[in-house]
């Protein structure tokens, strides 16, 4: 039987804690539920006589679809967190993502600091990488999160809060 997972509480987590997460196999049943669920219809994803005429040559995936699946690979990782809240992405665009790539997130806590206006939750930054199974690059950038500090933790103890 597998081990536990540990859901951290900012106060577990480290500035260089990192993770690589699992694979995410990219079908064409994925690309085009993504297609149906959005509305993106775009032939470049989902024509392949017509993807075959662009600068591809192939169909490929939708770019937040990567980003998607990048968000949704976190939180199947080994290194996971308390839910809280996303306070937003940077996120570029670098390489297409391809039906039958393999797709994995690498990500890492880049900085953590407390919330201002938020007693019990802190922030941390974590940058990520998604590779595909060369190991190249497709797409990059941040994730900056809210996550609740540890229960017990009491701000007036701790000399945070005047």
């Amino acid at each position: 039987m597998p081990a536990e997972i540990l859901e951290r509480y900012w106060d577990d987590a480290k500035v260089g804690d990192a993770c690589l997460s699992p694979e995410y196999a990219v079908t064409e049943a994925r690309v085009m539920a993504y297609a149906d669920l959005t509305g993106d219809h775009t032939p470049v994803h989902t024509d392949e006589a017509y993807a075959r005429t662009t600068p591809f040559g192939t169909r490929v995936a939708h770019g937040l679809f990567g980003l998607s699946i990048a968000d949704g690979l976190k939180t199947i990782s080994d290194y996971r967190f308390i839910p809280g809240m996303s306070l937003g992405w940077e996120w570029s665009f670098i390489k297409p993502i391809k039906l039958g790539d393999t797709l994995r997130v690498k990500f890492s806590v880049g900085s953590m600091r407390l919330s201002n206006s938020k007693p019990g939750w802190g922030i941390v930054t974590l940058p990520s990488e998604l590779i595909n199974q060369q190991g190249e690059v497709v797409q990059k950038g941040e994730h900056r999160l809210m996550i609740p500090r540890r229960p017990g933790w009491d701000a007036k103890q701790s000399g945070e809060v005047q």
